[in-house]
């Protein structure tokens, strides 16, 4: 009997590799062995359709023959939406193997229990993968939108604002505590929109809209570099497809 095919996902700093097809499309490698001869530990990722992949992490970029390393965002503009969900669980899975080799509690090596899930070898506790809630939310005033430039963003757009939830509080609440931070507004007519995971590396985004209710904007200069309210017809440069901020501004605009 031949060994199992898996698709291969090998990740380097972020980038996933990926094989170009004869067609000149990207795909992610398939086969029985791994497409890099490595010495890591590749861990097995079951994915939401129930088939078994692998994936590696690299310390090193290893050359492989019709195949280029593209960051993983990069690749939601390249891959099959399906594979491009599945290559985010698998680099968000790596990333918790990669941090979690020893225990937080005893210092003793960590083994994996099942898949998602690690046991200490000497005191028995038990570690699951974490993910970081966070909040986006599109704030309307009329035929306006308030948009924003993170000092994080990497790229030359404005997006929504947006944060982390923090122990002991609601989402709703998380939503109405960052404006109010992050741009001295008050809002109201909160309603929920939907939620993305975002592999960057263990998010969840949850998004909401929300209008304007009063205050004078006043940016938190330690976590926004500009930003202002643009009208739907004048909007500045927006993130692209793959972000949640995007699907909610597309949402705004369709029913504006």
């Amino acid at each position: 009997m031949s060994d199992p095919m898996y698709r291969w996902f090998v990740f380097y700093r972020g980038s996933i590799l990926l094989e170009r097809t004869t067609s000149g499309l990207y795909t992610v490698p398939f086969g029985e062995e791994p497409p890099v001869d490595s010495e890591e530990q590749a861990i097995s990722v079951t994915m939401p359709d129930s088939s078994m992949a692998r994936a590696l992490l690299l310390d090193t970029p290893l050359s492989v023959a019709n195949c280029e390393y593209i960051p993983l965002r990069d690749s939601y503009q390249l891959l099959d939406y399906t594979l491009y969900r599945q290559a985010g669980k698998a680099e968000e899975l790596l990333h918790w193997h990669r941090q979690t080799r020893f225990c937080g509690c005893c210092g003793a090596p960590m083994q994996f229990h099942t898949e998602i899930s690690k046991r200490c070898t000497k005191c028995g506790v038990e570690q699951w993968p974490q993910l970081s809630p966070a909040i986006i939310v599109l704030i309307s005033h009329g035929e306006d939108i308030l948009l924003v430039q993170s000092l994080d963003f990497k790229r030359n757009y404005y997006g929504l604002v947006a944060g982390f939830v923090e122990t002991g509080e609601s989402l709703e609440e998380c939503v109405v505590r960052e404006v109010r931070e992050e741009t001295g507004l008050e809002i109201q007519n909160l309603r929920y929109f939907k939620s993305q995971p975002w592999p960057y590396p263990m998010g969840l985004m949850l998004g909401f809209f929300a209008e304007y209710k009063y205050g004078n904007l006043k940016l938190q200069t330690s976590e926004l570099k500009c930003g202002g309210w643009f009208h739907k017809d004048k909007l500045p440069p927006i993130p692209g497809e793959v972000s949640l901020a995007r699907q909610l501004i597309d949402a705004w605009l369709e029913a504006e």
